[in-house]
């Protein structure tokens, strides 16, 4: 993403507003030498009690809160891709009722209306051979099995791209705390969110780009390098099974030790 101008002036922004937010939250010394100073008075006339004093303090941490969400949510006036639907500007296109008809259920659902699946839900998880990553609803290639890696999350991750990814254009705040939509560049297809957090998978290709790409693995395909045959990323990944029955692990009968006589 890069740094332009608007986003300089919507850190600045960020920090005045964070700043004037604390400052209405931390009362000075001088103001809490008066109020104790007219709460030891006894001259009949009416002071500030605990209650009011609580209600002025409860004012000030709303006004601080008010003034943190403000400046996450500050608006950058460069994010395009904020107000861009998934049809405009984009090579291929089709109505929703072709793309319900061309895509799974799951797929259109991620694809075309921006949901996303339960870890470890997609086969494309565990996938580890050489290969590449396309988008399922128009086959543009996005990722390469090198960049692949296993972060954890029950979601395919990758440490960088190819050119067919887009990458929404917010400002350092939000991508840093709530990351960035990556969708296809030639269909507007939603992939998932790229985070700025690759640092922490050490021994791993996102710890040189500092970055993780969390995909759903619905709006993947891979093509493997050795010619064998397409993975849809919409199936599930095959259950584990008991060596001794077939059956999956859950279905085993319980061991039983047999006890010394």
């Amino acid at each position: 993403m890069k740094l332009n101008s608007s986003i300089s002036f919507c850190v600045i922004a960020n920090v005045v507003c964070f700043a004037a937010g604390f400052q209405s939250f931390v009362p000075s010394s001088r103001a809490v030498l008066s109020l104790n100073a007219e709460n030891s008075l006894d001259d009949g006339k009416h002071h500030p009690s605990n209650r009011e004093a609580q209600l002025v303090n409860r004012r000030s941490i709303i006004n601080f809160g008010s003034a943190v969400a403000a400046s996450l949510s500050f608006p950058n006036p460069s994010n395009a891709m904020g107000s861009k639907n998934r049809v405009d500007g984009y090579a291929v296109q089709h109505t929703d009722r072709e793309w319900a008809y061309i895509l799974s259920g799951q797929q259109y659902n991620i694809l075309r209306q921006g949901g996303t699946e339960r870890p470890n839900s997609s086969i494309l998880e565990g996938e580890d051979r050489k290969g590449e990553f396309r988008c399922a609803g128009c086959a543009t290639p996005l990722f390469a099995s090198a960049s692949k890696f296993h972060s954890g999350t029950g979601w395919p991750s990758f440490a960088s791209p190819l050119a067919g990814v887009e990458t929404e254009n917010v400002n350092p705040v939000q991508a840093g705390l709530l990351g960035a939509e990556v969708r296809c560049g030639t269909c507007g297809g939603h992939l998932g969110d790229v985070f700025s957090d690759g640092m922490l998978y050490v021994n791993t290709p996102a710890f040189a780009t500092g970055k993780r790409y969390c995909v759903d693995g619905a709006a993947l395909i891979f093509k493997p390098s050795d010619g064998g045959e397409d993975v849809f990323g919409d199936l599930p990944p095959p259950k584990k099974k008991s060596a001794a029955t077939g059956s999956p692990d859950f279905l085993a009968p319980p061991k039983i030790n047999a006890r010394d006589r």
